[in-house]
């Protein structure tokens, strides 16, 4: 049996009041470094702070450093699952996001989400402007790629099953292996076990409220979700970093396109080899993170000097 530790059961975690009471559970990555701002992360749909483990690690020890703030939403890793399957949305989770920063005394920071964490930063951004001073999206946009929903919700499908731990690299391999193939096993293990958690009885399972499902359930193949072009206004207001998987059909090449139309000055990456949604910590991702967020900071600090 793996320990907690493989599974990413690093960093302090903290825990703090949603608005309505449910518990949410932050896992925090160093001290805070006097003059640098600290980064929060959002994971994706079903997944959870432990993605964010290895490139916390990296950005920790890049440069100053930095603080690493990473959220497990509500019914995701050690956060409690919500009474109603309905909050289960991208309003509620920012508004949690919003509760925590203000729990932990964070009146502003560098963004990082991917997948559904970076849905959540659109409608942050909209809520909150001043919050954030600079974003990552990790392979979303303000549309979102039906193909890629339909994958991720067949994929969803067989979630809540006992998983051996040596069928969980085979496993996603058959799933996803085709969009990755420039990622490596032993980070393909780890992303994949990243979304897992050991019960009582030592058994693998998925490591998020299977109630969480239903929005799913709810999405009728082919009707397209609302679009967020409004809220990402808001966010080409401020130093923008787009990471694509080659091969995602989640966000979509020509979103993509129409994204950097709207922000001429926002930085995309494209990430060959990889699918959706991409490692962060994989080849010199977390370095180009790292420089991105040290030029934003630098440019907040002439601007905020300036007034």
């Amino acid at each position: 049996m793996i320990d907690d530790e493989a599974l990413g059961h690093e960093g302090e975690v903290r825990r703090f009041g949603a608005p309505d009471g449910t518990e949410i559970a932050v896992r925090i990555f160093g001290a805070p470094v006097p003059g640098r701002l600290p980064v929060v992360c959002l994971p994706g749909l079903t997944r959870n702070s432990r993605d964010f483990t290895a490139l916390a690690k990296i950005l920790m020890e890049t440069g100053e450093g930095r603080q690493i703030f990473a959220f497990d939403f509500r019914g995701r890793g050690l956060s409690r699952p919500s009474e109603n399957w309905e909050d289960y949305n991208i309003i509620v989770e920012a508004g949690d996001v919003l509760a925590g920063m203000t729990a932990l005394g964070l009146p502003d920071a560098l963004f990082i989400g991917t997948s559904r964490g970076g849905m959540v930063m659109h409608v942050l951004a909209a809520m909150r402007p001043t919050a954030m001073v600079a974003g990552v999206l990790n392979d979303v946009g303000p549309v979102i790629g039906l193909k890629g929903l339909a994958h991720i919700k067949n994929y969803l499908s067989r979630a809540g099953r006992e998983v051996d731990e040596d069928a969980v690299l085979p496993g996603m391999r058959k799933a996803l292996g085709d969009a990755f193939s420039a990622v490596p096993d032993d980070d393909f293990r780890r992303f994949g076990l990243a979304g897992m958690r050991w019960t009582e009885d030592d058994k693998l399972v998925s490591d998020f409220d299977l109630d969480l499902l239903k929005t799913l359930e709810a999405w009728e193949p082919g009707k397209p979700l609302p679009p967020l072009w409004d809220q990402f206004e808001s966010l080409a207001a401020m130093p923008l970093m787009v990471i694509r998987g080659g091969n995602s059909e989640l966000l979509e090449a020509t979103t993509l396109e129409q994204m950097q139309e709207a922000d001429p000055d926002m930085t995309t990456i494209t990430v060959s080899g990889q699918g959706h949604p991409v490692l962060l910590e994989t080849g010199d991702l977390p370095q180009r993170i790292a420089a991105f967020f040290d030029e934003a900071e630098t440019r907040h600090n002439e601007t905020v000097g300036a007034l």
